[in-house]
């Protein structure tokens, strides 16, 4: 896997952490930790179409199929998050962090995954 995109995509679990749990750490949502969902989502994305280059397209494995799930759902996350606070819908923003909390974990399979995998083809 090219260091490029590795960088990247660890550069969005720095983004996607940093918004989802300050979120959770303050209790409601924030402007702010939605600019950290767009991040996490953008170094996502350009580093999984680096990773689908390098790979000549997308693997349909564990890692591939968590991976665009995670995604799509990152997408889904931050859009959502976007309607609770253009509504200033207070029970949502006061609540959001579950959600986020449940995106962050799905996110981190695809990510810890070739970790995963690499360590099984160890020997011992």
């Amino acid at each position: 896997m090219p260091i490029g995109a590795s960088i990247i995509i660890t550069l969005a679990l720095v983004f996607y952490s940093v918004g989802v749990w300050s979120e959770r750490i303050a209790g409601r949502l924030k402007p702010w930790h939605l600019g950290f969902f767009y991040l996490g989502l953008a170094c996502d994305t350009v580093g999984t179409g680096m990773m689908f280059s390098f790979a000549k397209g997308m693997t349909f494995d564990v890692h591939g199929i968590t991976g665009v799930l995670a995604i799509v759902l990152m997408l889904v996350h931050a859009v959502w998050a976007t309607v609770v606070l253009v509504r200033r819908d207070e029970n949502w923003i006061t609540r959001f962090h579950t959600f986020s909390i449940v995106v962050w974990v799905v996110w981190l399979v695809p990510y810890c995954s070739p970790i995963f995998f690499a360590m099984a083809d160890l020997p011992g």
